[in-house]
């Protein structure tokens, strides 16, 4: 689905990924469920590309609900898979400390865990081989994504601002969907490993330039980073 100039979204608000679009390839941000690799498929088929066009992978943490198409992309097609060092070894083996769930209801729980389910989220395919990124990066890829370190949802956890799609792609570190309960709006992400340092990690994004913020959870954001902060602190 395109959302703007540059910029599509691969999934739906329960989980999702994207794919930027330029003259010089296209780069992905992150890679949502195994089952997204029809997603993708079908949208490079709408711009008259392939995956030979794809120039890297970016994850914004090391999870198996963003991990997804990664390992087919890397080992099939030779997509290079980036990811912060601190996340490296949970995208690798989804080794990760255990955390409470938090609120849930039955009803969007389901839901959630069905399409997982649908989209093999129950058959990770952890990466085997990943190139190590920090906070600061400029990637050499399509779009010159900006790797700002997001610490909290887990310790890797990173936020890509792509200057030329006008987005910043935050992975988990918050939601605009809460997939245990439905609730919808800016708030924070649940499975988080450090929540107060999930939350103070937002202020990092505070003065990026742009005017889309893309969680890997619920719908789409159109709005100022200068303005995420306050609105998930409100939230909480």
């Amino acid at each position: 689905m395109k959302l703007a100039p540059h910029l599509h979204c691969l999934g739906n608000d329960l989980v999702a990924c994207y794919l930027v679009d330029t003259a010089e390839g296209i780069t992905l941000i992150d890679a949502g469920l195994p089952g997204h690799w029809q997603d993708l498929q079908r949208e490079l088929r709408s711009l008259g590309k392939s995956v030979a066009d794809v120039r890297g992978l970016v994850l914004t943490h090391g999870d198996s609900d963003h991990i997804g198409f990664a390992e087919r992309l890397r080992s099939e097609h030779g997509v290079p898979v980036f990811v912060h060092a601190a996340d490296a070894v949970r995208t690798r083996t989804g080794e990760k400390p255990k955390v409470a769930f938090g609120p849930m209801r039955i009803g969007p729980t389901l839901g959630f865990l069905g399409y997982s389910v649908r989209k093999g989220g129950l058959r990770p395919r952890y990466v085997g081989e990943v190139i190590e990124i920090g906070d600061g990066d400029v990637l050499d890829l399509p779009g010159k994504p900006v790797i700002v370190g997001m610490p909290g949802h887990s310790p890797g956890s990173v936020a890509v601002h792509v200057p030329i799609a006008d987005a910043v792609f935050v992975g988990d570190a918050l939601t605009t969907r809460h997939v245990l309960t439905g609730r919808g709006g800016p708030q924070p992400a649940p499975f988080t490993d450090d929540p107060d340092e999930a939350l103070s990690s937002l202020d990092r994004i505070a003065g990026l330039s742009a005017s889309w913020v893309l969680p890997g959870h619920g719908a789409p954001w159109h709005t100022s980073p200068s303005l995420v902060g306050e609105a998930v602190r409100a939230a909480t």
